[in-house]
């Protein structure tokens, strides 16, 4: 930009809800989280012993099926709703 311009003043007027890239790539991390707590739960049924070990057995096992719930669970889509904005005098901006 030119020595002496400023960028314009961008405001929101609509309260859109998060894309459905944005939403499916948190489901995915979740999912990926799980996977790895039931992988280190895999892991320590070598090093635990007692029922320390069944505990991670039990959470091996059990982790898949809840991960895949919450990797399915969609947000229900809420519509967005539009606000009115009413602009605020810019004194900073030059006149053109």
């Amino acid at each position: 930009m030119a020595e002496g311009k400023q960028r314009p003043v961008v405001h929101t007027v609509t309260s859109a809800q998060t894309s459905p890239a944005d939403d499916q790539a948190q489901r995915i991390r979740r999912y990926l989280t799980m996977m790895g707590i039931r992988v280190a739960c895999f892991g320590l049924v070598f090093v635990l012993h007692g029922w320390l070990r069944w505990v991670a057995v039990i959470a091996a096992v059990l982790l898949p099926y809840f991960a895949v719930v919450t990797a399915n669970a969609v947000r229900p889509s809420q519509s967005g709703s539009i606000q009115p904005v009413t602009p605020q005098a810019d004194n900073n901006r030059l006149e053109q």
